[in-house]
This record gives C-alpha cells, structure tokens and sequence, in this order.
C-alpha cells in the first residue's frame, strides 16, 4: 500500500514545492543522438547539488542553485555548467561543457519495467576489430550481466568509456554511459553466429567476439598498455621542465626529485581518463611518499587553461592533489616537451622513472574500476613496480674533483 501511494505524493510535493531532491532520468542531446543516463538533486532552500554516476560512482557538481524554477549547477572540474528550466515535472535547458551546449532533458526516475522473455547470455570477455588513430588493431569489451540488466565498458590503450548500463528489449541490449563528459549510446544486439554486432551512437558499427575464440578468427591481440609506449634511449635520464600554477620552474634536475623514484604522469584536467587516474595517483602517493616516492603531472592544456587554469585549480581540488603539477603545455606540443618518447599518444601515459632518473617502464592510458578485472590487475602491477623501484639503493652522488 506505501508503494502505490509514494509515486503520487512524491510527483506533489514536487509540484508544490518545486524539490528536485531524488533520482532524475535524463537526456543530452549530442548531434542527432539522444544519450540516456541517471542523475541525482539533493538539497534545501535555494542550494542544490547534484551527481552524474559514472557505474555506481558519483561525479558530484561543485554548487548549484534552484530559485524560481532555475536549476544551475557547476562541474567546475570539468569547465562545465547545466542550467535547466523546471516546469511540469520536467527540466530542460543545456549542458554546457569546455563551451560546446548539449540540449537537456530529464523527468523524475521511474523504475524500468522489465519484460519476462528469453534474454541472450553476454557476460564476459569480448575483443572488437577496430583500426584506431593509435594503430590498435582490437579493443576490449568487458561485460557483466544479471538477467535483462547489462553493465560493461569497452577498453582500448588509453582507458575505458566508463560504465555502460542498460537493459534487453526488443532484441537487443540498449547501453549508455554519460557522467559530464564521454556521451555514448551503445546498442549491443547479439548475431546468430555468436558474435556482437555493436552500434555506437547510432554511427559506427563493430563486431565483438568472444576472446576465446578471436585469435582463432585472426584478430590481433588488443594493444599491450605496457609495451604502447617506449623512450629513444633508456639509459639516459627522462628531461622535463615546466612551470607550477604558481609560475615557478620546475625540472627534473630539481633537488626535491634527486634519488627519489618519480611518476611522471601525462595528463590534462579536459581527459576523461586523466579523471580516472587521478584518485589512484593520489592513493600511491600516500602510500609510498614516506619512502622516496615523487609524483609530477604534467598537464597539457587548452590556450585560455594555460593563460587561467581554473579548470586545473578545480581538478587538484576535486580529487585532493598533494603531488607537483606543472602547465606542461598545449596538447599540440607534446613531442615538443618530451621529445625523448617514442609512440607517445595514449591520455594519459604514465613513466616510471627509478631513482637515477631513467625510465624503468611506461604505462599508456589507464584501466578504471569500470574495467574489472583489468583495473585490479593494473593496481597490483603498479604497486608491485613502485615497491622494487623503492627497494632499489640510493644513488650515491659523483665524487668532486680537486
């Protein structure tokens, strides 16, 4: 009786008080396709938050206001603002994020009614064929299923699309993943040969198939993250020179990196998976910080960030940055500022440098939590590098010559 009774009384007090707190189903709009996902309101008076979910994480906005009908919320680490009208029941305005508009819609959140029918069993490990920009030859697709609900992510060198949620009807699976940024409508409908045939944003078909069997069908294996990227000559120390927000130089030679292991990182605060990495930086810094670990991002960003990186500033806040960042540049040059690297194309790519200051190994991209098993993986594989890169002896200092 109490769960008949709540849709209504919810949908009036809406109507009276205008309280957007709850679940919302909404829609952005990118070119001719409509991107569903979830969003979340919270709070009291004029003050409003709000999240987007990234699978069951949330990506929270950084103040927001709801007065006369107006919702405002700012993403401000993500350049982002969605200003939406409420009236009826219903929000519309436009997400705005790095100055391109989305048009926006949402409704309260229904509960889906899930058909009682035959449902194709998924889960599991897929590989697609693709020809990428980076010279990938196949990406992975990483699915988890529980009846007619499906959650999955595609994996390629320079990290996941994030988590990819939907359900079964009409013959195929409907996914979409959209938490401020990497809008992607994925219809996923299974083939009577047993392999996928995928359609991204109503654009650009693939094939999927099962891992197991893709090497005997001749697909190439998916890019090895730890092999991508490489430098000209490893005996010779990673050079890097920047400035920190603040506009003091910083380089390698730098007395607070001497005999210390160093992370470099390549990054920018506008890359999705920069967002994913960023946590798991923060973790291996306290970690390893009191034991000679260094951690320096550099950050590659758009002309007006490097003339007012507030979008940077918001970044280094959101996720609680305690390492050295440094305005590394525009995007375009890259292989100006790091001409040692080899194939350097992946967002983020991360160089471990050991106590001499030599690359020791080179990760492009990063596995995020979306990607299970690959995730942990990368984790456990990262720690185990950093724990023999500190276990290795200080290097003494060169002898000065009378």
């Amino acid at each position: 009786m109490r769960l008949a009774w709540s849709a209504p009384l919810l949908f009036a007090a809406a109507a009276a008080g205008q309280t957007l707190t709850g679940l919302w189903d909404a829609t952005v709009k990118v070119g001719e396709t409509e991107i569903p996902f979830r969003m979340e309101f919270a709070g009291e008076g004029s003050k409003v938050r709000g999240w987007f979910f990234n699978g069951d994480a949330k990506v929270p906005s950084t103040g927001g206001t709801f007065e006369n009908g107006r919702l405002v919320l700012n993403f401000d680490y993500y350049a982002a603002k969605l200003d939406a009208t409420y009236k009826d029941g219903v929000l519309e305005g436009t997400y705005v994020r790095a100055g391109r508009p989305s048009v926006f819609h949402a409704r309260r959140f229904v509960p889906p009614q899930l058909n009682d029918v035959d449902v194709p069993q998924i889960a599991g490990l897929w590989e697609i064929g693709v020809k990428s920009s980076k010279g990938e030859a196949a990406w992975r697709f990483i699915v988890r299923q529980s009846g007619p609900e499906v959650s999955a992510a595609i994996l390629r060198v320079d990290g996941d699309t994030g988590v990819l949620e939907g359900t079964y009807r009409d013959g195929k699976f409907v996914l979409s993943h959209f938490s401020g940024a990497r809008p992607m409508l994925l219809e996923v409908t299974p083939a009577k040969d047993g392999t996928l045939e995928l359609l991204e944003n109503r654009r650009t078909r693939m094939t999927a198939i099962r891992s197991a069997d893709a090497r005997a069908k001749g697909l190439p294996e998916p890019a090895d993250p730890s092999r991508h990227t490489s430098v000209e000559d490893p005996t010779v120390p990673l050079h890097y020179s920047a400035p920190d927000l603040d506009g003091k130089m910083v380089s390698d030679t730098d007395g607070r990196f001497r005999n210390k292991v160093v992370i470099v990182a390549i990054g920018g605060s506008w890359c999705p998976n920069c967002h994913d990495e960023a946590p798991f930086l923060v973790e291996l810094y306290k970690k390893y910080h009191a034991r000679g670990l260094e951690i320096v991002e550099l950050s590659f960003e758009e002309p007006e960030q490097l003339q007012n990186p507030a979008r940077l500033r918001a970044f280094i806040k959101e996720y609680g940055i305690p390492y050295t960042v440094l305005l590394a540049g525009e995007t375009s040059q890259l292989h100006e500022k790091l001409p040692q690297a080899v194939n350097l194309n992946a967002w983020p790519t991360t160089f471990f440098l050991g106590r001499d200051g030599r690359v020791r190994s080179v990760h492009a991209g990063f596995a995020a939590p979306a990607s299970g098993s690959f995730h942990d993986e990368l984790k456990s594989e990262t720690e185990h590098l950093i724990e023999g890169l500190l276990a290795e002896g200080v290097v003494s200092a060169p002898a000065h010559r009378l």
